[in-house]
């Protein structure tokens, strides 16, 4: 929970450099100005881009740390697999972030840069909840209670749809792409979104578990929309002639881009909780007798 907390961190601090311009204020990598260890002059963009560097070494070693942990105490390989996939990760993420430095920002590796931190973050919430006392002690609910896996398939189609409507957001702060697919996959993921929520508030609401991701998924979609929008207004509208960021298209699209890893997260969440509180549907005549039996 402590490494997933701090990757939020990181997320938001990636943000900042930016949403500041500053992703070129240290023009070395791995050093910073020369040297592995000094600390730089943090004016300027200098403290974004060099906060965010000693942020992400913390988080490799907390993901070095956690890796290592859960190949001793966890009993279950997929976890121990996940753990060196987090590990993987971030070592990826760590070149693709050298690279952005040693070859000028390149749009491609720039938006991979963004989008490999999102799926980073989704591992280590995935992590937290696997390994909560809540997820190794809960047992699904009984058969009688399932109403079919078109919950299960509808959160695994959301959680994809977040995660492209992510990359394309990437894509418009980094490769200068065009708003229109954003603005497109928003209005899907808005769909998607209210419909599993809804359908969680009308048929699922005494799965607590699921009850409580469908209603953080909803609110943060209310505030994801709201900043949205906010970004756009004072990015793309009110500073298209501002000679720097200004404060107030920073906050916005920095909220924006934390929000949407929320988004993200939860969605994932909600698509693990399900596979773990709601058993697959059952065939039509094993679900007939089922139902034979529970009335009985």
């Amino acid at each position: 929970m402590f490494a997933a907390c701090a990757t939020f961190l990181l997320i938001i601090a990636g943000a900042l450099v930016t949403s500041n311009d500053a992703g070129l204020s240290v023009p070395d990598w791995p050093t910073s100005f020369g040297s592995l260890y000094k600390l730089p002059p943090m004016v300027g963009g200098v403290r974004f881009e060099h906060t965010h560097r000693m942020v992400a070494e913390f988080i490799g070693l907390l993901t070095i740390a956690l890796a290592v942990w859960t190949q001793k105490v966890d009993p279950r390989s997929w976890v121990r697999k996940l753990g060196w996939s987090a590990l993987a990760t971030v070592v990826a993420q760590g070149v693709l972030g050298g690279i952005t430095v040693l070859y000028y920002l390149p749009p491609a590796v720039s938006t991979a840069h963004a989008t490999l931190a999102q799926t980073f973050f989704c591992i280590m919430v995935t992590m937290t909840l696997v390994t909560s006392r809540h997820w190794t002690e809960g047992a699904p609910k009984p058969a009688s209670e399932v109403r079919g896996a078109g919950l299960r398939t509808l959160t695994l189609l959301t959680a994809a749809a977040v995660y492209v409507q992510l990359i394309l957001g990437a894509g418009f702060r980094h490769s200068g792409i065009k708003l229109l697919p954003h603005l497109v996959s928003a209005a899907v993921v808005t769909v998607l979104l209210l419909w599993t929520s809804l359908r969680i508030l009308r048929r699922y609401a005494k799965v607590a578990a699921i009850r409580r991701l469908g209603i953080a998924l909803l609110t943060l979609l209310i505030v994801q929309l709201s900043l949205g929008f906010a970004s756009y207004l004072t990015r793309v509208q009110w500073g298209r002639n501002a000679v720097q960021p200004e404060l107030g298209m920073v906050i916005a699209t920095v909220a924006h881009v934390a929000v949407g890893a929320l988004v993200l997260a939860t969605a994932v969440m909600l698509m693990l909780q399900t596979r773990k509180s709601l058993l697959p549907a059952l065939e039509p005549e094993r679900a007939a007798t089922v139902q034979k039996v529970v009335a009985a």
